[in-house]
């Protein structure tokens, strides 16, 4: 970091940057007054968020309520970052969006069949860069 502040707010740009650069975060949902949140891969053009699931909870839950909250974080020796989207995601249904959804860089962690997509068009992008260095002194 740049800084001497031991958190920075990231920029849009710093934050579609970091999205198109990762392949694994955590959905959250909420349908019937139940939060849940589920670890996934996805793809990401820096604009929206694409990814894979089975016909199950998760996909039902998307269903019923299609605002959702989308978090990745990481970090080096030196910094971590965090950026959290919130959004709307649907199921893509027509073939045409399912055809184009094929060709993304995006595989099944696991050996499962998942053949829905859902994509999240992301209304709030935010992020923050935190610098890793010792705990200051409490005396």
């Amino acid at each position: 970091m740049r800084s001497d502040e031991p958190i920075r707010e990231l920029d849009r740009d710093e934050c579609r940057e970091l999205l198109t650069h990762d392949t694994i975060g955590r959905l959250a949902t909420a349908a019937g007054g139940e939060a849940d949140i589920y670890p996934v891969n996805y793809f990401s053009d820096g604009r929206s968020i694409l990814i894979r699931t089975a016909p199950g909870t998760k996909l039902l839950e998307l269903t019923v309520h299609d605002s959702v909250a989308f978090e990745i974080d990481g970090h080096t020796d030196e910094e971590a970052w965090s950026v959290i989207i919130h959004g709307r995601a649907r199921q893509l249904e027509s073939q045409t969006e399912i055809d184009e959804a094929d060709r993304a860089p995006l595989q099944p962690w696991i050996p499962t069949l998942k053949y829905r997509y859902v994509h999240i068009d992301i209304d709030q992008l935010t992020g923050r860069r935190f610098s890793r260095s010792p705990e200051p002194e409490r005396w």
